[in-house]
């Protein structure tokens, strides 16, 4: 009789475990940075910031729709090249996803976009900052960072503003980010009066400059606009040095406005003469900012580069965008997520029509004793 009971209390606990474990969705949401090649350290700050907010979410016990919601990470590799982010991007089409966030770069953006508009998964970028991103006019494209129109304007006027700088020389890496926010300062400070004396193109995967450096020089600039990632600043940085041009200032993007550029320019004296800009508040007036970082620090020491903060905020927002439909349906929550008002890490999230922040702040940053000081 008693191993009869025991059987029974057996069957019925397995019962209501299946019951629990039944009730139990599995949500995957997508991210996409390159984490190979030379842009990997801003790809895994990215996937860092993710993973953080995916394993916050997971302790809160939420419920969508009836049902106790597990999230899972599904992290892909986009190596920072358009075909592999289009391919990335129907990868995560196909795997059903509730949502995505990433890219990191403009150049594989742009193109996944529309492949997920096509199958009607949002996308929250927390990196790209080409404005041609959100001109297709997409309702599953969103941004949560100041694009290039206020980062490359907001530094042409500061550099003939504040600094009463005359003429310059700009170079950028022809890729969809680089262009953009190069085409922007160049726009911009014309339209100040500012001189552009000479205009100069590399690629986002070169790393000696010297030719197009020293056809700069011979036209005495008072300063270089980089647009492009720290891969190339770094070094350029380095080699402007080599030749002599250590009293040129030299602005850069958020693609250059990194931790990691100190590193890639190797001591070179022209860091002093860097000013950046990146969109978002520092660090430390962001609402939770400081908060936040400590928290990214003891997880990741020493891994901390620019986006990580905006990733960890657009998952969240689309999580919370989730909750507020009741629904992890991409088709029923994106309704929701257009309506955001998400107090984040960052900022308050709010959204214009076409999917761009409503007055998203910026900040400019210059380099002291090897760190990025904001301004």
């Amino acid at each position: 009789m008693q191993l009869k009971l025991k059987h029974l209390m057996l069957a019925a606990a397995t019962t209501v475990v299946g019951t629990a474990l039944a009730q139990e969705q599995v949500v995957k949401i997508g991210h996409v940075a390159p984490i190979s090649g030379p842009q990997a350290h801003y790809g895994k700050d990215n996937e860092n910031g993710a993973r953080m907010a995916i394993e916050e979410l997971n302790t809160q016990g939420i419920s969508i729709g009836g049902k106790k919601i597990k999230f899972e990470l599904q992290a892909e590799d986009d190596a920072a090249d358009p075909k592999q982010g289009a391919a990335v991007a129907q990868k995560l089409c196909d795997s059903h996803v509730a949502g995505v966030i990433g890219h990191l770069n403009s150049g594989t953006t742009i193109p996944a976009s529309k492949i997920y508009n096509d199958c009607g998964i949002p996308m929250v970028t927390g990196a790209a900052t080409n404005p041609n991103l959100t001109k297709p006019g997409y309702k599953t494209t969103f941004r949560i960072i100041a694009n290039d129109s206020t980062l490359g304007a907001g530094l042409a006027s500061y550099a003939v503003d504040q600094l009463k700088l005359k003429t310059v020389a700009v170079i950028d890496d022809r890729t969809a980010y680089g262009q953009g926010v190069a085409e922007v300062f160049k726009k911009t400070a014309i339209a100040k009066g500012m001189q552009v004396v000479d205009e100069q193109f590399t690629t986002d995967k070169a790393t000696d400059f010297m030719a197009i450096l020293t056809a700069i020089k011979a036209k005495n600039p008072d300063a270089v606009f980089y647009g492009g990632m720290d891969p190339q600043a770094g070094p350029m940085l380095r080699q402007m040095e080599q030749l002599g041009m250590a009293s040129m200032k030299f602005f850069g993007g958020d693609g250059a406005c990194t931790n990691e550029i100190a590193k890639l320019s190797g001591g070179a004296k022209t860091l002093d003469n860097v000013i950046c800009a990146e969109g978002g508040a520092s660090l430390a007036k962001m609402p939770g900012g400081l908060a936040w970082k400590a928290k990214y620090d003891a997880k990741y020491p020493g891994q901390l580069q620019v986006y990580s903060p905006y990733i960890y905020d657009a998952t969240m927002l689309l999580v919370d965008a989730m909750k507020r439909a009741n629904s992890v349906d991409p088709k029923v929550y994106l309704n929701e997520l257009a309506k955001s008002n998400f107090k984040g890490v960052t900022t308050t999230i709010v959204f214009e029509p076409n999917g761009e922040m409503k007055n998203p702040p910026f900040t400019l940053y210059s380099f002291k004793d090897g760190k990025k000081t904001p301004l």
